[in-house]
């Protein structure tokens, strides 16, 4: 199993989901941190012009602009400019449903309706940011907050609009100065920059594709307005991998991927965080996005378990399930192309004050094993699925761990001496836990 190994299959993937599925083109990427691992593309970027996708060519992203506007938001709340279980009345006074929080708005669960007041998407006329804000008293509440996943593009129209308020110009003008500007995408656009795909709707009976138009959102514009390259979005691909810092803090980027809303109540294959999808594949969970607008389709989908990623457009306006595409490609690459099993090395020295915690520990029945790992104390049941990460523990004072992630996260681990200073027992989140099994209670 080589790198030519996948990059052949991926390309097999592309050509038969072209072919397959009659799209104009297919464009794809995949890529493991930084690095680009693969580039293909099959079809016509522009059929008049017998054009073909290169790397640089733009697609639209639809939704997946709603990405950007959430990297926004949580900037503003790491800078103390907001909470997000901050009611949005409390920014925008002027709307009607001021009671769903920033977060239900992030993560869909704020029960506005779905998309602005009016017939957008037969007019094609989406309201101006003055327009949007005048109309949010009409827009209706559909759903109670918090009910139930229900997705919205006008929730992340508003969002754009704090983002507004919060920074003092427009999204527009935040989205570039704190977003793409630092990371360098300069083919990610509000508009169409050549060479950009043309958009099409391939008739389902005819082999025909008439031309789509390009449908300006305006005041709509963070839900889904922005146009990118395969090399942007793997650049962005790459920074939900691994955040840079003057951007983000990494530790907020693992924030957004944790599950707020199920969207898929029966298979659970489909959730999401805070602006990030969470897709459920067989063997790993991927985050991203799909976006799909007039004539376009796109998706990224990211392994942070394996560090790898892929992205994927197509200039058509349906038959393109992007988001399991770009699932399909991520595990077709590291199905011929594993990431590298890294070998063990002996690491630091135990502090001597901690050689006694080690080992194994009894609680309600239940065996756990304490280790020291890379330098920090960790701890898992011995009966533990493999996929189950351990807990792992920062010092918090003498004789005090604080969990930092995985079972118990946030609580404490205590240590119990006797008078020679032996650790006896220990309590983690106030369980006792004692070198052997004890009834319940008799510790």
């Amino acid at each position: 199993m080589t790198a030519e190994t996948a990059a052949a299959a991926c390309r097999r993937l592309v050509e038969t989901r072209q072919s397959e599925k009659r799209l104009p083109s297919v464009s794809a990427v995949v890529f493991r941190g930084p690095e680009t691992l693969w580039y293909g593309a099959a079809g016509l970027a522009d059929i008049a012009a017998n054009a073909t996708p290169t790397a640089d060519t733009q697609y639209r992203l639809g939704s997946i602009t709603k990405t950007f506007t959430a990297v926004l938001v949580m900037q503003l709340r790491d800078a103390g400019a907001l909470d997000l279980d901050d009611r949005i009345g409390v920014h925008l006074p002027e709307a009607r449903h001021g009671d769903p929080t920033i977060r239900r708005l992030l993560a869909h669960l704020s029960g506005l309706q779905r998309e602005p007041v009016g017939e957008v998407w037969e007019s094609l006329v989406a309201p101006t940011r003055a327009d949007l804000l005048a109309n949010l008293a009409e827009a209706e509440l559909v759903l109670p907050p918090n009910r139930r996943w229900h997705y919205s593009n006008l929730a992340y129209a508003v969002l754009g609009e704090l983002v507004a308020r919060l920074t003092g110009g427009t999204w527009e003008e935040a989205l570039q100065a704190r977003v793409l500007d630092p990371l360098g995408l300069a083919r990610t656009t509000l508009a169409p920059v050549a060479p950009f795909a043309q958009g099409y709707f391939v008739h389902p009976y005819a082999d025909r594709a008439a031309e789509e138009a390009v449908f300006v959102l305006n005041g709509v514009a963070p839900a889904a307005e922005l146009w990118a390259s395969a090399a942007d979005l793997a650049t962005w691909g790459a920074f939900l991998l691994d955040p840079a810092p003057a951007v983000l803090d990494p530790a907020t980027v693992e924030e957004m991927t944790h599950l707020h809303a199920m969207a898929d109540q029966d298979a659970w294959t489909l959730a999401w965080g805070l602006g990030l999808m969470l897709f459920k594949r067989p063997d790993r969970v991927l985050v991203g996005h799909t976006g799909g607008m007039p004539g376009h389709i796109a998706a990224v989908a990211v392994s942070r378990k394996d560090g790898v990623g892929a992205a994927a457009f197509s200039n058509n306006s349906s038959g393109f399930a992007s988001g399991a595409f770009a699932g399909d490609l991520v595990d077709t690459w590291l199905e011929h192309d594993p990431v590298a099993v890294a070998p063990w090395v002996p690491g630091e020295a135990v502090p001597a004050a901690y050689e006694g915690v080690l080992g194994r520990w009894w609680t309600e029945g239940a065996e756990v094993v304490l280790t020291w790992r890379e330098g920090r104390l960790n701890a898992a049941l011995s009966d533990a699925a493999p996929t189950q990460p351990p807990a792992v523990f920062e010092p918090a004072g003498e004789d005090a761990f604080r969990g930092v992630s995985g079972r118990e996260q946030g609580e404490l681990l205590r240590i119990v001496r006797d008078g020679s200073g032996t650790v006896v027992k220990l309590y983690w989140a106030t369980y006792p836990m004692t070198r052997d099994p004890l009834v319940f209670g008799a510790s």
